[in-house]
Order: structure tokens, then C-alpha cells, then sequence
């Protein structure tokens, strides 16, 4: 818990998301804007997270659907130059994550420099995408010969657009990715983007991981951050910072600054 407050500078972060457009290759990339507006997008969400006080901010390919599960190369790489792009603007820890590849989400991190990164490691899912199993042997012994192992690893146990083919509890299946597979820190999930994670899933794996940092992965928003932070270790938010709460919308300042100032006092309550 010590090192997870000295990476973020506070008790309870909020790490917000920078959602880059979809990327060169994937269905919905934009070939008339191209590269060039898919960097100005994010570089005015960046400005605008940073300005209404976010801890850190986490760089995500979220429009890149349907989702792989292993990435082209090319998304990886288009990745790493935009946040290159970006690298002199960021003021406040950054992590990554490349949905749902853990070896290019290393590969990025090591990369560009990204302190922190989220994926799927561990579990076995039906999902959109098919039959999905974690990586974490895989990614953990890359992450190693990166020579990343100080790169702080967020595990996602409830993959969204997906159903664990397992019969533990999420508690149980918590317990044991921090045991076997050395999790740095577990996320919890809603069935989906930007719907809301369960309190009581969340207050299970508390209960059961209480020197690991536990944070809600989706669904935070303005009026549950209080009681979401009340039981979590802090949050990663994205749909609730966008124009009218819009996933694919560009981040609202007004918004943004909104949630922020709910999470300091909830921070200066707790």
C-alpha cells in the first residue's frame, strides 16, 4: 500500500482515462483526420484532466472495436508515437493499457515510460471476443526481461464484455491472483464500460485483500464516488468526465473539475 500512495502522491486517486480515437487498421480508425487529429483529441483531454486536478491519467485504446485479444503491432505502435507526442504536456503519473493484449501492454509501458499499466492477467472468460485466458506467467517474465519490474501492475479480475468460466467468489479469485501471480493492485469491474462496479464486490475483496489496494474500474461517476471511495482504494474513471457522461465524447472541463472536488472531499473525510 506504501509504494501504490508514493506512486500517486495521495490516499484514494482518481485516474483518469485518455481514450485515444481508434487507431490506424481498426474499423473505426478516421483516415481523413488521421494520426495528426487523433493526437490534438487527446492532447485537449490530457489538458483538461490535468487542469481539473486528476492524480494520474491512463492511456487506453478503448476505441478500437471489436477488441483483440492479440493486438496488431501496428495499435501498439500507433500508441507509443502519440503518447511520445504527449510526452512533454503530462504532469502527473501516467499508465497505459492496451485492451485486452497484457504483452503489448508491457511492450508500451516499457515504451514510453508509463508507470503503471491495467489488463486481464489472470482468469479464464466467455466473452465478445471468444474464449480469453490470462497471460499473467507470460507478462510477468516479459515485464522481466523489459527490465520493468518496477512497473506497477493493476489487475483487472471481472473482465468487461465477458463472464468468468470459474466457480470462486471475485473475493476468492482476488486472493489468488495477488498469491500466485503477484498483483500489484486489483481493479473490480462492472459488466461493461461505464457501468457501475458493484459495492458489494467491492467491499468483498476488501475484506479479503486488506494491504492491496483494491480500486473500483468502472461506472464511477459524480453521484456514487462517495460511497465508491468510501470502501475503495481509489478509482479509474473515464465515461463520467465526458461531454453529457458519453463514453466516445471528448472530456468535459466543467465535469471533470465537478468530480474531482466530490473525490478531494471525500479524501479529506476519510
Amino acid at each position: 500500500m506504501e509504494r501504490f500512495t508514493d506512486l500517486f502522491g495521495t490516499r484514494k486517486p482518481v485516474i483518469a482515462m485518455v481514450h485515444f480515437q481508434a487507431l490506424p487498421g481498426t474499423p473505426l480508425y478516421d483516415d481523413v483526420g488521421g494520426m495528426s487529429a487523433l493526437i490534438d483529441l487527446a492532447r485537449q483531454d490530457l489538458i483538461a484532466l490535468q487542469a481539473a486536478g486528476v492524480d494520474a491519467v491512463m492511456f487506453g485504446n478503448e476505441n478500437d472495436r471489436p477488441y483483440e485479444l492479440r493486438v496488431d503491432g501496428a495499435s501498439t505502435a500507433a500508441m507509443a508515437y502519440a503518447i511520445g507526442r504527449l510526452r512533454d504536456e503530462i504532469r502527473v503519473p501516467f499508465g497505459v493499457d492496451v485492451l485486452w493484449d497484457p504483452i503489448s501492454t508491457l511492450a508500451l509501458s516499457a515504451a514510453t515510460g508509463a508507470l503503471f499499466a491495467r489488463e486481464i492477467f489472470t482468469g479464464v472468460y466467455g466473452s465478445d471476443m471468444g474464449l480469453w485466458e490470462g497471460r499473467a506467467a507470460e507478462a510477468l517474465r516479459y515485464r522481466r526481461r523489459l527490465g520493468r519490474s518496477d512497473l506497477f501492475l493493476f489487475y483487472n479480475i471481472s473482465a468487461e464484455f465477458a463472464s468468468p468460466l470459474d466457480s470462486r467468489t471475485v473475493a476468492e479469485r482476488a486472493r489468488s491472483a495477488v498469491f500466485s501471480s503477484v498483483a500489484d493492485a486489483i481493479l473490480v469491474s462492472g459488466p461493461i464500460t461505464g457501468e457501475a462496479t458493484s459495492l458489494e464486490d467491492l467491499r468483498e475483496v476488501k475484506r479479503a485483500l486488506p494491504a492491496t489496494p483494491v480500486l473500483a474500474n468502472t461506472g464511477v461517476r459524480h453521484e456514487n464516488v462517495a460511497d465508491v471511495l468510501a470502501v475503495a482504494d481509489g478509482c479509474v474513471v473515464g465515461t463520467a468526465l465526458k461531454v453529457n457522461g458519453d463514453t466516445w465524447s471528448p472530456v468535459d472541463p466543467e465535469r471533470a473539475g465537478q468530480f474531482m472536488d466530490l473525490a478531494r472531499g471525500v479524501r479529506a473525510r476519510t
